[in-house]
């Protein structure tokens, strides 16, 4: 069973930064890729970051290029987000999600849409950027 525990998240002034992680268990961690998404009230749940765990490769958009990071720890099966810069529309409960990697499959198609191509999902973290 799939299984994804996101921590991290807390309240933060305009400009500082976090770091939030995702515990991974219950499968092959290097044969999934990995996504963090954000819901702000009101709002559509949005992919901020995706990694594909057998290459390394990545997609961001616009809005956090720049200052998010994700990367992933095979020893530890744990993915991170490290978000610098932070700004108030950064706040949002953010979310971790997994999915068994399909060959051939472009970061930027797994953050695509509200749940990406993400069938595990963990529980959410808040997020709170203060001005």
């Amino acid at each position: 069973e799939v299984q994804l525990q996101a921590s991290g998240g807390g309240l933060v002034q305009a400009g500082e930064s976090l770091r939030l992680s995702c515990a991974a268990s219950g499968f092959t961690f290097g044969d999934y890729a990995f996504g963090w998404f954000r819901q702000a009230p009101g709002k559509e749940r949005e992919g901020v970051s995706c990694i594909v765990s057998s290459d390394g490769s990545t997609y961001y958009p616009d809005s956090v290029k720049g200052r998010f990071t994700i990367s992933s720890d095979n020893a530890k099966n744990t993915v991170y987000l490290q978000m610098n810069s932070l700004k108030p529309e950064d706040t949002a409960v953010y979310y971790c999600a997994a999915e068994r990697d399909l060959v051939g499959t472009r970061p930027h198609w797994y953050c695509s849409g509200s749940r990406g191509m993400f069938g595990s999902w963990g529980q959410g973290t808040q997020v709170t950027v203060s001005s």
